[in-house]
């Protein structure tokens, strides 16, 4: 990466925004654009940066790009366009050699897919997407999880720092793989410490009274830690990481069990549950938290 080089920056939301911020405050030239367009400019504003006119204007004014989108399909239609040959889009306008790293959790099969598409026009791909939410991207600590070729990661290097600690997890797609799976492992912990509570509680136990006794035994994990009694039990809502990204990252980890031909029965489970509950609950602002939506869903199944 050239020094004074322009990072183009794409999706501006819970994430995108503070991500931004830390690149900003770290010196980094930007060029900012999001589907909100007001958001898009009130944000330049703030950060004294540009806003990107479209999506062809930020490809030629930029030598790095960061994807923070919903999903792979719409970072695959925002580089390439709806003609898939970056008519209209980024790819079209970027220059060759120029740099995309996706921190968007995508699915890693269509993240190589995509790898293979830009290769053809001379353009670079990494996928880095991260973990710790809203508060480790205001603090700078994400953890990023980083997949394609050694040289380019390298290069871009001092675009992660701001950010959080960057972790080379293999080739291309690989950061994507992990993400899924690290947030599989993340959900069957909230699931089985929601169920943990709810059966306690039934039983005639205290909820934080169980939350501070497995918090000191071998059942502690991330949610019991720092989840259960501040959202969980308190059960406060606040905008965060939503029931629907987390149950479509599910669906991605059991993606790539599935591309090995590996058996997951607790997979399985814990998928068809986060499903259930986005259908039953929906994806609307009051169950934009995950881990308070997933405690609501099992207070439907058993009744309260």
């Amino acid at each position: 990466m050239k020094e004074g080089s322009t990072i183009g920056f794409i999706g501006l939301g819970n994430m995108g925004r503070p991500m931004t911020t830390r690149l900003s405050g770290a010196g980094h030239r930007l060029l900012l654009l999001d589907l909100d367009r007001t958001l898009t400019e009130s944000l330049a504003k703030e950060l004294g940066q540009k806003a990107a006119a479209s999506l062809e204007a930020l490809g030629a004014a930029c030598d790095v790009v960061i994807t923070m989108l919903p999903d792979g399909k719409t970072v695959r239609r925002v580089l390439l366009g709806e003609a898939g040959d970056g008519t209209g889009a980024v790819a079209g306008s970027l220059r060759k050699g120029a740099v995309v790293i996706d921190m968007s959790s995508s699915s890693p099969v269509g993240t190589r897919e995509l790898g293979s598409l830009l290769a053809k026009m001379d353009i670079r791909l990494v996928d880095a997407p991260v973990s710790g939410g809203v508060r480790r991207a205001v603090d700078g600590t994400l953890a990023i999880m980083v997949g394609g070729d050694p040289a380019t990661i390298e290069a871009v290097q001092p675009v992660f720092a701001p950010m959080g600690k960057p972790m080379v997890a293999g080739r291309l797609g690989a950061g994507h793989a992990i993400k899924a799976l690290n947030n599989y492992v993340s959900a069957a912990g909230l699931l089985a410490a929601c169920e943990a509570v709810r059966a306690g509680a039934r039983f005639g136990l205290e909820p934080a009274t169980i939350v501070d006794i497995i918090n000191a035994s071998t059942g502690v994990n991330n949610s019991t830690l720092v989840k259960m009694k501040p959202f969980v039990l308190s059960g406060s809502y606040a905008d965060g990481f939503g029931l629907a990204l987390m149950a479509k990252d599910l669906r991605t980890a059991l993606e790539v069990a599935d591309a090995t031909g590996m058996q997951t029965a607790l997979a399985d489970t814990v998928v068809r549950v986060w499903n259930d509950a986005e259908q039953k609950l929906g994806a609307t602002k009051d169950v934009s938290v995950h881990h308070t939506a997933i405690d609501r869903y099992l207070g439907l199944l058993d009744g309260n």
